[in-house]
């Protein structure tokens, strides 16, 4: 089971935004920071999932992948397939894609606290690009 963490970080809102992943895989450890332009912070999370998803896609094709967010909206957006704001359909139905092609994908709901690597990464992207 491949674990993946991401964040969205946004400086403004919208504003320069950027993306942390970090993928455990047994004692492996993957991290990503991306710059992705100008985005809303709810934007950013979503892209944030889409582009570990993407990666997971990639790279582990097979597995069975576990995501953690501390962002309750596309947490909840991805659970129950539905989201309120229909700015984030397009996001929506990306994820969905790319969820349905693996074997099994869970995503679940953490604290900020819990998800700190993913969160320094996607600030990260921001800062460097300065």
């Amino acid at each position: 089971m491949i674990e993946v963490y991401t964040d969205g970080a946004s400086r403004g809102n919208p504003g320069p935004s950027g993306v942390g992943i970090f993928i455990k895989h047994g004692k492996i450890q993957i991290e990503e920071s991306h710059y992705i332009g100008e985005y809303t912070n709810h934007e950013a999370e979503f892209i944030a999932l889409i582009k570990a998803l993407e990666y997971c896609k990639e790279h582990f094709p097979e597995e069975i992948i576990s995501c953690r967010s501390d962002a309750k909206v596309v947490v909840d957006a991805t659970d129950k397939s539905y989201v309120k704001n229909k700015n984030f359909q397009v996001y929506l139905d990306r994820i969905t894609n790319l969820t349905s092609t693996f074997p099994y994908f869970f995503i679940k709901w953490i604290p900020e606290k819990q998800n700190k690597r993913a969160d320094q990464l996607a600030r990260k992207a921001i800062i460097d690009i300065d």
